[in-house]
Order: C-alpha cells, then structure tokens, then sequence
C-alpha cells in the first residue's frame, strides 16, 4: 500500500507540479525576455512545454516522493518570485 501511495504522490506531483511549473516558466519567462511583447509570449510558452517534460522526468527520477515535491517546489518559489518582481517592474 506504501508502495502505491508513493507512486501516486508522485503521478500527482507529475501532471499538476509540472504543469504548475510550466506556467510559472511561461509565465516568468514572457515577462523577463527581452524584445517584442508576442515573441516573448510565444518564447516562453514554447518553453514551458520543454520545462514541464523535465518536471515529470525529474519526479519519476528522484530517489523518494518527498524529495521529487521538493525538487518541483523550489524552482516553482523562484519562478513566482520572478514572476512577482517582473510583474511590479513589468513594462508598458
């Protein structure tokens, strides 16, 4: 049953981790990229799809379930940091 429950933990934390991850970076990114508005856009949603196949391949690939939340949830914190201070200094 333990067994089953790690494996849950860490199916959850695959599909709405990584998508959470990558639209953090999408999200970040659209906003922190220099140049046009669109190509920004355009640049980080391509790259959110490139993040979140790292996110489920970092959570099958840690060693426990514990360390595959952690491994999603401290470069989520920096992203909505950045997320945060671009959105205060964000351009017109």
């Amino acid at each position: 049953m333990r067994h089953r429950l790690a494996v849950a933990s860490r199916a959850i934390a695959a599909i709405g981790g990584g998508y959470a991850l990558g639209a953090l970076a999408a999200a970040a990114l659209s906003l922190w990229l220099p140049g046009p508005r669109a190509e920004a856009v355009l640049t980080g949603t391509l790259a959110s799809f490139v993040v979140f196949a790292c996110a489920v391949m970092w959570v099958f690939a840690a060693r426990t379930a514990w360390r595959a939340w952690a491994g999603l949830a401290v470069p989520a914190a920096a992203l909505a940091l950045m997320l945060f201070a671009g959105g205060a200094w964000s351009r017109a």
